[in-house]
């Protein structure tokens, strides 16, 4: 105890008590707030960040349109009239006519459907097959490992546009799955990249290692300890990767190995319109833009989501 200059020792523990005191008045008496998971947190943060909500819209309207478009447009997007080729906007047709003579906004808004199919099933397929793998191999570790990193190099270096000219080149179907298919076959080694460091971070963790020291199994730590807290890097780059994959597969289609006629694409579209830009800037002006403004929503989206997820970014 300290001497003071009036009471000694008393004087100090009496101002010990009365601070102490006060200090446990202040703290709430009440029940305290339950702590939130990484999860309800993130979700927490999202409802309040502008850039999500103004994405998600604009996402969920795109969903809508791809899934039923003839809520807003009524034509057919394979009718076409020669005799209005490269005309401009009239009533009823906003967007005016292409060279064929087919409506412009038809085929823009039936162009959701095969972009935002590509998109979501060459997403879903990327991040399923390269998390599963790089999962496996940064939980395991060994020779599994290695060979998972070197044919991951050797997909990285493989150049995306000329790797499509030449798969693609040889396929004859009009449909969206080769293309789906080769976005996948390139897409996984970065998803199993990002997989692997974050399981390798995560399965040092104290609680993995308290789960193996009292007996569980490989499967049930993989699956209950590691993996939900690993995937969280794996939806964000899967989330803008998808805006990725859409303009991947508007740029083989504009190079004319990605979907073909009669398949109803911004790409193919963009292609028809490249050479009469002069003449007919209208041709090529809605459908480029309603493929960046795709784009830009999933790039948003998956920006929001890493600020969420990141307690770095915070």
């Amino acid at each position: 105890m300290a001497p003071t200059g009036q009471g000694g020792p008393i004087d100090l523990a009496l101002d010990e008590a009365e601070s102490l005191q006060k200090t446990l008045g202040d703290q709430p008496t009440g029940p305290r707030e339950k702590a939130r998971s990484l999860w309800s947190d993130a979700w927490h943060q999202l409802r309040r960040n502008p850039v999500f909500v103004i994405s998600s819209l604009m996402i969920l309207f795109l969903v809508i349109i791809a899934i039923w478009p003839q809520l807003i447009a009524s034509g057919d997007p394979l009718q076409c009239d020669l005799s209005k080729s490269q005309q401009g906007s009239s009533p009823g047709h906003p967007f005016g006519y292409d060279t064929q003579g087919c409506d412009v906004y038809t085929r823009t808004v039936y162009g959701a459907r095969a972009s935002i199919t590509v998109g979501v099933c060459a997403t879903f397929g990327a991040a399923l097959l390269g998390s599963v793998l790089g999962g496996l191999a940064g939980f395991f570790g060994g020779w599994g490992d290695s060979l998972l990193s070197r044919v991951a190099d050797i997909f990285f270096g493989i150049p995306v546009v000329l790797g499509g000219l030449v798969f693609l080149s040889v396929v004859t179907s009009t449909t969206v799955w080769p293309v789906v298919g080769f976005i996948v076959l390139l897409g996984w080694p970065q998803i199993a990249r990002i997989g692997r460091g974050s399981v390798i971070t995560a399965k040092q963790n104290d609680y993995v290692q308290a789960a193996r020291a009292l007996g569980a199994g490989n499967g049930r730590m993989l699956l209950r300890h590691v993996a939900p807290n690993a995937i969280a890097p794996v939806i964000v780059v899967a989330t803008i990767a998808l805006g990725t994959y859409i303009a991947l597969e508007a740029t083989l289609s504009f190079l004319g190995v990605g979907l073909r006629p009669p398949t109803v694409s911004w790409g193919i579209d963009i292609s028809n319109a490249a050479s009469q830009i002069r003449n007919a800037p209208h041709m090529l002006l809605w459908p480029a833009g309603a493929l960046s403004l795709t784009v830009l929503a999933f790039i948003m989206l998956g920006d929001a989501v890493r600020d969420a997820l990141d307690p770095k970014l915070r």
